[in-house]
């Protein structure tokens, strides 16, 4: 659910996503950081603080199926500077 609604944000946003990924938390861990952002749930964020350090944003989400919540936390995160939409 969580990629899709990321998805719709990120296309309202004006951003096209060219490869997303859902993945269980052990698999994601040990790949985020080969990602551009990494979407997760608000419980499991302190899980990837490794991979927030090195640079890559980590948006914890409350409400996986709310692409408003979702937007409003991109538009507050570092995604808009790193990857201005052209």
């Amino acid at each position: 659910m969580l990629q899709q609604t990321a998805t719709k944000a990120l296309n309202q946003l004006g951003y096209t996503v060219v490869d997303g990924h859902h993945t269980s938390i052990a698999e994601g861990k040990s790949i985020a950081k080969s990602y551009d952002v990494v979407f997760t749930s608000l419980n499991f964020v302190n899980m990837f603080d490794d991979v927030a350090a090195s640079g890559t944003p980590v948006i914890g989400v409350k409400n996986v199926m709310s692409v408003p919540e979702v937007k409003k936390l991109i538009e507050e995160s570092t995604i808009l500077e790193k990857f201005p939409v052209k």
